[in-house]
């Protein structure tokens, strides 16, 4: 069985730190996200927007972990966003009843 891969790449503008995440959110990968965003956190921006648009699969672990993060993220006076939400995922998010619980922004920017 192949080990699942997450890719994670942070940019960072004035505002806002953008992570666009590429791969699988599950029991495997879903501590480095945890990382990656605890960093992000310790000098917090207004703004943290998780690009899904390259997430294939996310399983319980993966959700939990997301409504986690946004909760932390709250608490650091910042805002966790997720965008590109695949259609699987928010029918997994409607299912749950956690996509109340997040942040969802899936319009297209402009540009």
């Amino acid at each position: 069985m192949d080990r699942a891969e997450l890719s994670i790449t942070l940019h960072r503008t004035g505002d806002e730190a953008v992570l666009r995440l590429a791969g699988e959110i599950d029991m495997l990968t879903a501590a480095r996200l945890s990382t990656v965003v605890n960093e992000v956190l310790a000098d917090p921006p207004p703004k943290i927007v998780l690009d899904l648009g390259g997430v294939t699969f996310c399983d319980s672990q993966g959700l939990g972990t997301l409504v986690v993060l946004s909760r932390k993220a709250s608490h650091a006076q910042s805002l966790l966003m997720l965008t590109h939400v695949g259609d699987f995922l928010l029918r997994v998010l409607d299912i749950t009843g956690l996509r109340s619980a997040l942040m969802i922004r899936n319009d297209q920017p402009a540009g």
